[in-house]
């Protein structure tokens, strides 16, 4: 199974929209060709393997992304009201794997520098 994330918002906002679609790898190209007829643009791919499981009603993905890295990352779902409350006990449970959060300037600086190799340096260019 293949997955194409659509999302609204910043990729590292501490909260957004988003979209899974899930297909077959095999039809990745005729999705790309949709969203494009559609108006969308591709501005990035990421090549990665994904593990994901859920830890006491919190999804966790452990991913490793090619020339980017690994990434874990935390995820519940919420109201907006519990918004606050939900983003503290998911900095609660990094604290709790000793993970410190890494801050907004770091993931923007890596963000940015893959964004604008991507190509480069997944062998797509």
């Amino acid at each position: 199974m293949f997955l194409l994330n659509v999302h609204f918002g910043k990729i590292h906002d501490n909260t957004r929209e988003e979209i899974e679609i899930h297909t077959s790898r095999e039809s990745f190209p005729e999705l790309q060709h949709l969203f494009s007829i559609l108006g969308y643009t591709m501005g990035i791919k990421w090549f990665r393997k994904r593990h994901e499981f859920e830890w006491e009603g919190i999804k966790v993905c452990l991913d490793f992304t090619k020339s980017y890295g690994y990434i874990l990352e935390l995820e519940k779902m919420c109201t907006e009201d519990a918004r606050e409350q939900t983003l503290n006990l998911l900095k609660e449970r990094f604290a709790l794997l000793n993970i410190p959060l890494t801050t907004r300037e770091e993931f923007d600086r890596r963000f940015h520098y893959y964004k604008e190799h991507w190509k480069t340096l997944t062998g797509e260019g």
